[in-house]
Order: C-alpha cells, then structure tokens, then sequence
C-alpha cells in the first residue's frame, strides 16, 4: 500500500533543482571526490547524524577513531562512533531494498548498545521529548508488516526514487522498528536509497545540514503526524538534499588543493596523454596559471610524465 503523501508544486520545483544540480556534479566530474575530501566528509556525516542523537564527540576526536587513535571520552559515545564508522565504511554491501539488509546495518550499527540490535522490536513504544509523550509508535505486533509493506512500496512503487527516499524516511521514524537507534538509521538508510538515485550520495553529507535544522527537522516530523502525510517532511528533505549539492557545486574546486584536484583528475583521466585545457576544462573554478602550476608541481613530484613545448605539452599519469 503506498503511504499518504501528495506531489506538490513545491516538491516538482525541488526535484527539477535537484536534477539540474546533479547533471552539473556530472560534467564537473564531482560525482567521486578525492579520498581524501571523501574521508572528511565520511566524518562530518557520522558526527553530525550522532551529535543529533546527543553524541558528544568531536570532528577531530572521530578523526583520530578513523585513523586508529586513542580517544578520551564517554565510553558510550566512542562505541556508537566506531560502530558507525563500521557501517558507513561498509554501504556497498547493504542491499537498500530489502529488510533483512536493513537488520543487518542496524546489528552493527547498534551493537554493544542494544540487546535487542538488528532485531524487529515486539514491544509498544512512546518517543518522550521533554515531559511530553510526542509520538506513539504502531504496537509492536504491527511492526514486521509494516515494514514489509514499506519496502515493498519501496521496491514497487512508480515514483521517483527521490522521493521515495524521503517518504521511507518518514515512513520509518512513524514506525520506529526498532527499540533504540531509529534516528540515526532513518537517516542512514535514506543516503542508503539515494545512492541508487545517483552515486554522488555516497559521499554528499546531508546529516550535517539536517543538524543545523535539528528542531525544525523535528518540527517537521511532528507536523507530518499531525497531518497524516509525510508530504510537508518530504518538502523539508528535498531542500536540505538541494542544499547539499548546491554547497558541493559552491565548494568545487575553490576549496581543494593542487593534491587534491590531481587526484580527482587521475580517476577521471583516460590512460594516453591529455593537455592543460583539457584539464582545466574538468576544473572550471581555477586560471590557466593555477593549472599550469598543479601540472608543473605533479611533474616534479613524479606523478606526470611531461612530453613537448609549449603548445605542444601533453602529460600523462605515471
């Protein structure tokens, strides 16, 4: 059964802008940053998703976890990171339509924390914000044919995947599968189904954008339950995933180093020789000068292979 929602002209005008935002990342060869920027924003994705769960870890401190260094704090705290990392360094081998797969991520992303990890909760429960009982999840008998209804609407359904991602999102957090850790899994598995919509979502943080709207995040998920319709939250999603990719677009090439823009160029590179403008036709953002200085620095570093003068300058990668 396909859950309640409606196509505005809002969401048409978003998934355009989102789309056309897309196509740009393509022919800007963004679609897989350097290692190194996907590193980083590895990071702020799983700092971000976790400090909304009230995770007290820093940038620098996850750094250090991901780079196999002692870290002082909350045993708790260090625990959910790691399993994190674990999870999203695994993405490619969870299957985003299937339910099984998504009991598996959640076993280890919440293992150590849960008894119950990557099982289907049985029992009633009641999200408290404050003093206040602000949601009352579906009984627990409900919960495995829901979730088997959601992902068959998933699977099944005729609408964009866009879309689909962001009703899933809903969705998921109204069923609230899971005893513990339904947060930070509607989140994951939404990047989960947006991976399928365009590989850029792999490495796009969209969590640090959703923790900088945290309590209108919340304030939207409220009024969707308010209306019965997840069609306000998908409004809210759609513009925080445009957001992400116009700061992408923003950032492109102003903020990577010389390192960093040979990098990306060597996995978008054929194997012969190329020239200065072809590769300054791949980075937009930088002068004839800044090019011929990455170039010149890749030579002397024994990335590239320099052959003729002048015009006639053609590199290749060692």
């Amino acid at each position: 059964m396909k859950p309640p929602y409606e196509i505005t002209n809002k969401i048409l005008s978003l998934i355009a802008s989102i789309s056309e935002k897309i196509g740009e990342i393509k022919s800007a060869h963004l679609i897989k940053p350097p290692a190194e920027l996907r590193k980083r924003n590895r990071i702020k994705t799983i700092q971000s998703s976790l400090e909304i769960e009230g995770n007290t870890l820093t940038v620098e401190q996850i750094t250090d976890l991901v780079e196999n260094k002692r870290v002082v704090g909350p045993r708790k705290d260090i625990l959910e990171v790691t399993n994190a990392i674990n999870v999203y360094s695994k993405l490619n081998k969870f299957k985003p339509c299937q339910l099984k797969s998504l009991c598996e991520a959640h076993k280890l992303l919440m293992n150590g924390l849960l008894d119950d990890a990557g099982r289907l909760r049985t029992k009633s429960v009641g999200i408290v914000k404050g003093e206040e009982v602000a949601h009352i999840a579906p009984p627990g008998e409900m919960v495995t044919p829901l979730m088997n209804e959601l992902f068959d609407y998933l699977k099944n359904n005729d609408d964009i995947l866009l879309v689909k991602s962001c009703v899933f999102h809903y969705e998921f957090e109204l069923i609230h599968p899971f005893i513990g850790g339904n947060g930070r899994m509607g989140r994951l598995w939404q990047t989960m189904i947006l991976k399928d919509y365009s590989p850029v979502f792999e490495h796009l943080p969209i969590e640090p954008l959703i923790k900088e709207r945290q309590q209108e995040y919340y304030n939207v998920l409220g009024k969707s339950d308010n209306h019965g319709t997840s069609t306000i939250f998908i409004e809210f999603m759609l513009e925080v995933i445009n957001d992400s990719l116009e700061e992408l677009l923003n950032i492109q090439n102003l903020n990577l180093s010389s390192e960093e823009r040979i990098q990306l160029y060597v996995e978008i590179a054929d194997k012969g020789y190329f020239t200065r403008q072809e590769y300054l036709r791949h980075n937009k953002g930088i002068s004839p000068s800044t090019a011929s200085r990455d170039l010149r620095n890749a030579v002397e570093q024994g990335i590239l292979e320099k052959t003729g003068d002048k015009r006639l300058t053609k590199y290749k990668f060692l």
